[in-house]
C-alpha cells in the first residue's frame, strides 16, 4: 500500500487558517488505496445505488446525493470517524464533536447541477442548533477543479454569521442581495483539489458550486460534525447526532473490501455540494 503523504490531526497554523478563513484545505489527508477503495464502493455497491437521489438546479442539472446518520461497520463509516478527521475537527471547533451525518455526492459528467450560495448552518439552525460549533469535511474522490464543478466559497464569510435562507428552485440558498453584497467584500476561491485532499470549513462559510461541463465526474465524500455540548432545543428528526469511536487511521482500509450494510440512506433536505 503507498503512504499517505499526511495521517496527523491538522497543525495550530491550519486551525488558525480556519479560524481566520472559515476554511483550510489538508493536501493529501486519504492515500490513492484508500481513495480507489471508496470509489469502488461507490461505482459498485447496490446499497449506494439503491440509495442515490437526485436534486435539480435552475437550469435543470441534477447533482446526485446519498446520505446517511449513522455509523455502522463499513469503510465510509470509518472514514467519517477517522482519527485523521476526528481529531482534526475536534482541534478546530474546540471540544469533543459527535457525527452528524455524511453524504455522496455525485456530479456526472455534463449534466451535474450547481448548487446556490447558502451556508450550512442555514439550514441546521432551523433543527434547534443554538450555536454554530458545527463543521464539514469535504473530501475529494475525484479531481475537483472549475470545469467539474469545484467548491467555490468566500473566504471570511463565516464571520458574516447566519445569513436568511430561502428556496431557490429545489434548492435552499442564501439572500441573494447578501451574498452580492459579500462577493463585492470578501475574495472569491475555487477550491481546486486531487483526489484524497480534505476541505475542513465552518457551518457559516458562505460556498457554491457550479455545474459539471467536463467529461469527468465530480464525487466527493462529506462529513458532518457537531460539537458534543452543542445540543439541539428542538426535537427534530434531522438533528440526531452520534457519539464517536475514533478508529486509528491505520484501520481505515479493514472494510475496503465489505460492502455497505447500513439500513437506508434518505433525502431530509440537506445541502449538497
Amino acid at each position: 500500500m503507498d503512504q499517505m503523504q499526511s495521517s496527523a490531526v491538522l497543525s495550530d497554523g491550519e486551525a488558525t487558517a480556519f479560524s481566520r478563513d472559515g476554511y483550510v484545505v489538508r493536501k493529501g489527508l486519504f492515500s490513492v488505496d484508500e481513495v480507489n477503495a471508496l470509489n469502488r464502493i461507490v461505482r459498485d455497491d447496490p446499497v449506494v445505488a439503491e440509495s442515490v437521489y437526485g436534486r435539480k438546479d435552475a437550469d435543470g442539472g441534477t447533482t446526485e446525493l446519498a446520505l446517511w446518520r449513522d455509523l455502522q461497520e463499513d469503510m465510509f463509516s470509518d472514514a467519517a470517524r477517522s482519527e485523521r478527521v476526528v481529531g482534526s475537527v475536534e482541534k478546530l471547533l474546540g471540544g469533543k464533536v459527535a457525527f452528524f451525518h455524511a453524504k455522496l455526492t455525485l456530479k456526472r459528467p455534463r449534466l451535474g447541477g450547481a448548487w446556490d450560495w447558502h451556508q450550512d448552518y442555514g439550514y441546521w439552525y432551523r433543527s434547534g442548533f443554538l450555536f454554530p460549533h458545527m463543521a464539514s469535511v469535504f473530501i475529494a474522490l475525484d479531481p475537483s477543479n472549475k470545469g467539474n464543478g469545484c467548491l467555490q466559497v468566500l473566504r471570511g464569510s463565516h464571520e458574516l454569521g447566519r445569513i436568511e435562507h430561502g428556496v431557490n428552485a429545489e434548492q435552499i440558498g442564501a439572500d441573494v442581495s447578501r451574498v452580492t453584497a459579500a462577493t463585492q467584500k470578501l475574495e472569491l476561491v475555487y477550491v481546486e483539489m486531487d483526489p484524497g485532499d480534505a476541505l475542513f470549513f465552518h457551518c457559516n462559510l458562505l460556498h457554491a458550486s457550479g455545474p459539471n461541463t467536463s467529461d469527468q465526474t465530480r464525487n466527493i465524500l462529506l462529513c458532518c460534525y457537531n460539537r458534543a455540548d452543542n445540543v439541539p432545543f428542538l426535537e427534530d428528526p434531522t438533528n440526531a447526532t452520534t457519539p464517536i469511536e475514533i478508529v486509528p487511521d491505520d484501520l481505515i482500509m479493514r472494510y475496503a473490501d465489505q460492502p455497505i450494510s447500513r439500513g437506508k440512506s434518505f433525502h431530509d433536505g440537506s445541502p449538497a455540494r
